[in-house]
């Protein structure tokens, strides 16, 4: 034991060889790493990818197990199916504004049950009043309706997605497994991502492809950006929104408490700002304490709107909106460490 026969058959003492400078591949491979090189491009380019996916995947069953019981609710399929009406809304109404535009050199038109309708007057409604005309006003329009639905199916979901693992010691159960507290509350968030994503950015991304299929090609080349500020709106819901729902569910953990502070953060604030400002002509910054209205400001510079469209005007920078995001989403942060680092876990 321990011995190998060396060169003509005589037995040689294993031994440690010293590091010699190249690390090759036990089946002689192609690319030998010289001992101290920089790993070239391409392996870099695949570590930090490993890097970044591999929390997700570990957070994935956290994340499959919470959707799983929060589609098992009929409330959710009743919440979601008004936000697709709404997405059927703005659908159908752009493939109204195509047809209307074909009819714009006859005069009334018969248009079904609509009975007979003006083309030109047609158009300037829906391009108008409802800007369903492919511009960025169109999906921040869509967004902000759809943000009452997701309101309502996080106040809701809240206490069942983490309150309850508070509430009944189950959060144990998840952490005395090889699972880490930043695991267990990234696969949480990524529960409440999948539902604000699915009624606003999916959609929204849908409307943008359905439109520049219906007008051309070019939509998409010169419009481009309109599908990048659509996704940066959508990631600053979901940063936002999921920060918020998981603190204030931590610390409330039942669904009638969680329901009042949330009518309090997005109604009660919204009121208040509007009175402010509006009412009492107070500078535009009171509106920061409205949180989803930040949102809202931060929405139209990611799709690169006139900020004199936002609606009620005036409104402050976005740049203030974002600090206010920001220091809201870290506070929420740093309360949601602090809460589950003091959950006792035995093993």
């Amino acid at each position: 034991m321990g011995e190998s026969q060396g060169r003509g058959g005589r037995p040689e003492l294993l031994h440690y060889r010293p590091w010699r400078g190249k690390l090759r591949p036990p089946s002689g491979g192609l690319w030998p790493v010289e001992a101290g090189a920089p790993p070239s491009l391409p392996r870099r380019a695949l570590a930090l990818v490993g890097m970044v996916v591999a929390p997700f995947v570990a957070s994935w069953p956290i994340a499959r197990t919470s959707l799983g019981t929060i589609f098992r609710r009929w409330f959710f399929w009743g919440v979601y199916a008004l936000a697709m009406l709404m997405f059927l809304f703005f659908f159908f109404g752009q493939y109204l504004m195509a047809w209307a535009r074909t009819q714009l050199g006859q005069g009334d038109v018969r248009a079904g049950g609509l009975g007979r309708i003006n083309p030109k007057f047609f158009v300037q409604f829906l391009a108008g009043a409802l800007k369903l005309d492919g511009s960025g006003e169109t999906f921040a329009n869509f967004i902000w309706f759809e943000g009452y639905m997701v309101m309502i199916v996080l106040a809701l979901a809240g206490a069942i997605l983490i309150g309850n693992d508070l509430r009944f010691d189950s959060i144990g159960f998840y952490l005395a497994k090889p699972v880490s507290r930043w695991h267990y509350l990234l696969g949480k968030g990524l529960a409440v991502a999948v539902f604000i994503n699915l009624m606003t950015t999916l959609p929204a991304l849908a409307l943008f492809v359905q439109y520049g299929l219906l007008e051309s090609w070019d939509y998409f080349y010169d419009e481009g950006y309109l599908a990048l500020g659509i996704l940066g709106y959508g990631a600053t819901l979901t940063v936002t929104l999921t920060l918020i729902l998981l603190a204030t569910a931590t610390a409330l953990r039942r669904t009638v408490p969680l329901i009042m502070t949330w009518t309090t953060l997005f109604l009660f604030c919204r009121l208040l700002s509007v009175a402010l400002v509006d009412r009492l002509n107070f500078d535009a910054r009171w509106r920061l304490i409205d949180v989803w209205n930040s949102t809202y400001v931060i929405g139209h510079r990611c799709l690169q709107l006139d900020p004199m469209k936002i609606r009620p005007s005036p409104q402050p920078e976005w740049y203030e909106a974002a600090l206010v995001l920001g220091g809201v989403s870290l506070s929420c942060l740093i309360f949601l460490i602090l809460r589950i680092r003091a959950v006792e876990i035995v093993k």
